[in-house]
Parts: structure tokens; sequence; C-alpha cells
């Protein structure tokens, strides 16, 4: 292997380890969204009739929780 082939190749290397280490683009909701459905509020939720929002259900966020208790716009 000449001196070109083998610098190269660790570029070529070199580069492809570091997009392996880029990480996944982050989703459009915010922190503490924990579903593929977001609601900015409460009034959200309630004009697409899903209120309340249980933990574990699709659009269910921390933000929509106001006292914690794992039940959202109640």
């Amino acid at each position: 292997m000449t001196i070109r082939r083998a610098t190269a190749f660790i570029c070529a290397t070199a580069f492809a380890t570091s997009l392996a280490l880029v990480p996944a683009v982050a989703s459009a909701a915010p922190p503490g969204a924990t579903a593929a459905t977001y609601y900015k509020n409460c009034t959200e939720v309630r004009n697409a009739g899903k209120a309340p929002l249980r933990e574990g259900d699709d659009g269910y966020a921390d933000h929509l929780d106001r006292d914690g208790d794992g039940i959202a716009c109640e």
C-alpha cells in the first residue's frame, strides 16, 4: 500500500467513524414530550377531544401535567 492510498484509507475511515459518532437529529417535540403527537397546551388537547391524557397516552407530556400525578389536562 502506498502512502497516498494509506492516507486516503485513514481519512475515509476517520470520516466514517465521525459520522457514526454524530447524534441523531432531535425531534421537534420539546423535552418531556413522550409521544409522536405534541400539544402545546391543554387547550389544544381539549380542542382535539383528547382530555384528559394519562401518562403513556399519545400526546402526554410533563408540561401538561401541572400537579405531576400522571394525568394531564384534567
